[in-house]
């Protein structure tokens, strides 16, 4: 019943994330830029993350203990730059292409994070690792729409702005695995903010915040974007991924992608083929085989 309660989380997270492209359209759609979309997604994610924390702190029996601390909150803070840029390039591809193809887009994390760690890390892909680049490269053909239509009909400013996202949450998945494992879970994600807030806020200053532009559109799309992006979905993977464990969460995590797909079809009325599908299918197809292949072997 627990692993089953932890599923859920795990998948409801995922989905959470998976509808923030959607949100982001229908917030450009309403004059809102670039600087604006992401700079109140961070801030408002962050008040909520720090608010949260201190309740927690002020309220749970569990002690914080200071002293067990290892590493250094500022190494957080840098790496949280990793998760504003991210939302950065990601944004910005949404502005550029459908939300249906800067999801398939973003998914490339999947090879671009193996590409990274034998550059970096020197850690070799497996055989099934290599098999899924092939199997998610060919189904990003089809998914992006590229064997039916070719280049003509696809912004490559946006394709470029999509595989750097991909490549910033590929780190982001890196360094987040590596740094402050030893902090409270929610702490951990409000120092990370902090530092995304830092970053966007430095590259897109927020005199929106002080000029009277700051209405109940910068509200309402703020609330949304931050609690789907920022404060849901690490509330739940907190709770979810120790019941699940991490190649099970893995798996479920993928609900991001049809989930995407979904709400720009359904809500958006974008157009997606069933050859899109089909790539579409593949991708996650692949996201489920290697997490459940890694599962058998520990």
């Amino acid at each position: 019943m627990e692993k089953l309660k932890g599923a859920l989380a795990v998948f409801l997270g995922a989905s959470s994330f998976g509808i923030l492209s959607t949100f982001v359209k229908k917030a450009y759609g309403q004059g809102l830029t670039l600087g604006e979309v992401t700079g109140i997604q961070v801030l408002f994610g962050m008040l909520i993350l720090w608010l949260i924390f201190i309740a927690i702190k002020l309220f749970s029996r569990k002690t914080f203990q200071s002293s067990t601390k290892k590493s250094s909150w500022i190494k957080i803070l840098i790496s949280g730059t990793s998760t504003g840029l991210v939302s950065i390039l990601y944004y910005k591809c949404v502005q550029l292409v459908p939300a249906s193809l800067a999801i398939v887009l973003l998914m490339q994390y999947i090879w671009i994070g193996v590409v990274i760690e034998l550059i970096f890390f020197k850690v070799k892909p497996s055989k099934n690792n290599l098999i899924g680049i092939g199997i998610v490269l060919i189904a990003t053909l089809l998914a992006t729409g590229l064997i039916e239509k070719g280049l003509k009909d696809l912004n490559l400013t946006g394709l470029l702005f999509g595989l750097l996202a991909a490549t910033a949450y590929s780190v982001f998945m890196i360094v987040n695995g590596r740094v402050g494992n030893d902090y409270h879970p929610i702490q951990k994600s409000a120092i990370m903010v902090t530092g995304a807030c830092l970053l966007v806020f430095t590259l897109f200053p927020p005199n929106y915040l002080f000029n009277g532009q700051f209405d109940t559109n910068f509200l309402h799309f703020g609330l949304i974007l931050s609690l789907f992006g920022t404060v849901i979905p690490p509330l739940l993977f907190a709770y979810g991924l120790p019941k699940t464990g991490f190649s099970l969460g893995g798996i479920l995590s993928s609900a991001e992608l049809p989930v995407a797909t979904c709400m720009s079809y359904f809500i958006l009325h974008e157009s997606v083929s069933s050859v899109q599908w089909v790539g579409v299918l593949l991708i996650l197809g692949t996201v489920i085989w290697l997490n459940a292949a890694k599962s058998s072997t520990h």
